[in-house]
């Protein structure tokens, strides 16, 4: 019996540590828009808040696919080009939108397996100081566009630094 208490008491403790080390970082409204047949990527939108005293900074993003990467979308001349970034700052007791037209994360090499509505997609957000944060985007129907009348250039990607 004492030991059944025992294994409680840290089994409690570790869980407890664990949900209070998360507890800085909350990822609010997760989603990915569909994807056409032919897509070979895909973007994933969430709204990140850092209830802590510091600020921190996402880093990365791992799922199952070839490349995931860290963008922002600039316009120039009337064109959205995506942009690899190193990382986004989340500032302390602040919020950062992951949104269309804005930061994403990107998900390249989709290779005929399009983002199908309902599906769930497993993602860990890796930040600077918090760590890993385990994420579902759903995927819902695209509603919204940054702007319709802007064309999109995904060909001028420069992703020599993998």
């Amino acid at each position: 019996m004492k030991l059944n208490s025992l294994f409680a008491t840290a089994l409690l403790s570790v869980v407890a540590s664990t949900a209070l080390a998360d507890s800085d970082i909350s990822v609010m409204h997760p989603t990915a828009f569909e994807t056409a047949p032919t897509a070979m990527a895909g973007g994933g939108f969430m709204q990140i808040m850092n209830m802590g005293d510091t600020d921190d900074m996402l880093i990365a993003a791992q799922a199952d696919y070839p490349r995931v990467e860290i963008h922002t979308t600039e316009f120039t001349d009337g064109v959205a080009k995506m942009i690899h970034v190193d990382g986004v700052r989340v500032p302390a007791g602040g919020m950062v939108a992951l949104e269309p037209g804005g930061y994403h994360v990107m998900f390249m090499g989709l290779r005929g397996k399009p983002f199908k509505i309902g599906d769930m997609i497993p993602v860990t957000l890796v930040f600077e100081h918090a760590g890993d944060v385990d994420i579902m985007l759903e995927v819902v129907a695209r509603t919204i566009t940054p702007d319709e009348n802007a064309p999109m250039d995904h060909g001028e990607m420069d992703h020599s630094n993998d």
